[in-house]
């Protein structure tokens, strides 16, 4: 029997542990700051993930491991590889931004959001997802699962006496808690068919499985691909989306647009490619299928959503976010049909990277219109031109890139790499549905992009931008257009070295 006491390497665990004791830190530093200080809790979160994003540094030099059981030194709980590195950085890049997105909403929020609470619980959630990616035996992933979202719930219904953010946040708790349990039963029933929880352990058993358990097994992979479906918002799962997207405080929109998307697909290629590759026949047609489906119903609802409707403009982003996941599923499907599923997986992770740097900076922008217009209507942006010439360049720019047309070199890249991907695996059908979505969604891109440069309807109101909102703005710029000057180091970095 192998020995229970495991090993701990103390530089791999150091994003998520930096992250989870900053939290820490900063919940009780609540209890003794004095009011007018609280800005400075915000200030210590935003240095905290900086730490944490630069802790990844010293990883780069090969694959670390930790947790190991002594008997098996390739059993290992936690793994630092290039997969691991790759979705830490955007989740504590994404949590970055999103936290200083909020320092600015927090202010603006005028004690209507308890500031130590949310520091904690956004620096919570990132601290699981950031252990997500690196989580190679299903207890730590469901608990770097769990950990990531239920913070998520509270900060979605976190501010005083707002209806519409408890509603949300209450729509969000009970479809999530739904689909943990039936991803919990289908974990289960994969560990009662091979008998371990260890993702490599499990990929070589479940071939092996005993005719009896033969059901059971397949039972167990389909149950599990429902929770990741859920957080991934795949359609049918996607009903949570633009009704917590609009109640949430706009920065964990954000948040959750980039890191939750992050955290759900990241467990679903452990999950698929890791653990069950011998199962392909299973999870590859779902996927394919969820991910025609999810991109088509995500590309319509944005196509119907009224510019003067309150809200539009959040629910738009919502409805892209679907869309958007839709295409990243397309690789993961591809992955069970191509000879070469590290390749497939890699292009999810470089589109993960250029989704993630666009659309926080589309959520940015939307933040900086949001101070004025409180509605946030599509119709707010009529003229942004006249007002902030920069910060409607940069939207621009940012749904040139979601939409994958020039400037916006890095959206058409990934894209690209997405569509060759799918007919590398064989998947024609496929690639044609995903081209079709493309066109649909370059008319609300572009109808968007061209109400930014039209005249303004009264005097265009100008106001100051704080610091902190313009630094999310700027790196979010910086980050797309280094990616677009530079596309192709984007898939070289991605190489997943998951195999």
């Amino acid at each position: 029997m192998s020995s229970l006491v495991q090993s701990v390497d103390w530089l791999a665990i150091a994003p998520p542990t930096i992250t989870a004791v900053v939290g820490l830190v900063v919940l009780v530093a609540d209890l003794f700051v004095e009011e007018r200080r609280r800005p400075l809790l915000g200030w210590v979160s935003v240095a905290g993930l900086a730490a944490a994003t630069l802790m990844l540094l010293p990883l780069l030099d090969g694959d670390r491991a930790t947790f190991c059981l002594t008997g098996d030194p390739r059993l290992c709980s936690y793994t630092v590889d290039r997969f691991t590195l790759v979705i830490q950085l955007l989740v504590l890049l994404g949590a970055l931004l999103a936290a200083f997105l909020s320092v600015t909403a927090l202010k603006d929020a005028r004690k209507e959001v308890p500031e130590g609470e949310f520091w904690f619980l956004l620096l919570s959630s990132a601290a699981g997802a950031a252990l997500l990616p690196a989580s190679r035996d299903l207890a730590t992933l469901v608990v770097a699962l769990e950990v990531a979202s239920l913070p998520a719930f509270a900060l979605v219904g976190i501010r005083h006496g707002d209806r519409k953010s408890s509603e949300a946040a209450l729509k969000f708790f009970l479809s999530s808690v739904t689909a943990t349990a039936v991803s919990l039963m289908g974990i289960s029933f994969v560990y009662a068919s091979t008998g371990s929880l260890y993702l490599v352990r499990i990929a070589d058993r479940i071939q092996h499985v005993d005719g009896q358990l033969h059901t059971l097994a397949q039972a167990g992979v389909v149950l599990t691909l429902v929770g990741f479906a859920f957080k991934t918002a795949a359609v049918p799962f996607h009903f949570w989306v633009p009704d917590t997207y609009v109640g949430a405080p706009l920065p964990v929109a954000a948040y959750l647009s980039v890191v939750g998307k992050a955290v759900g697909f990241s467990g679903l290629i452990l999950v698929t490619v890791v653990a069950l590759p011998s199962y392909s026949d299973v999870w590859g047609p779902a996927l394919a299928a969820l991910a025609a489906l999810t991109m088509t119903v995500g590309n319509v609802g944005a196509l119907r959503q009224q510019a003067t409707r309150a809200y539009s403009a959040v629910r738009l982003l919502a409805w892209s976010s679907v869309g958007q996941a839709g295409y990243l599923l397309v690789p993961i499907a591809a992955a069970a049909y191509s000879r070469d599923a590290q390749k497939s997986i890699g292009s999810t992770v470089a589109y993960a990277l250029m989704y993630g740097a666009v659309n926080m900076g589309a959520f940015a922008v939307a933040a900086l219109v949001g101070r004025v217009r409180a509605l946030n209507r599509i119709t707010d942006y009529r003229g942004l031109y006249a007002s902030h010439p920069l910060a409607a360049v940069l939207l621009a720019f940012f749904l040139l890139c979601l939409a994958g047309l020039p400037p916006g070199i890095i959206g058409l890249f990934a894209k690209v790499t997405v569509f060759s991907a799918a007919v590398d695996a064989g998947l024609g059908w496929l690639a044609v549905v995903m081209a079709v979505n493309v066109v649909i969604a370059l008319f609300y891109y572009l109808q968007w992009t061209a109400l930014l440069f039209r005249a303004p309807d009264g005097e265009p109101e100008k106001h100051r931008v704080p610091a902190p909102l313009t630094a999310a703005i700027a790196l979010t710029a910086v980050l797309g257009i280094a990616l677009s000057g530079a596309p192709q180091l984007v898939l070289r970095f991605s190489a997943t070295g998951l195999f």
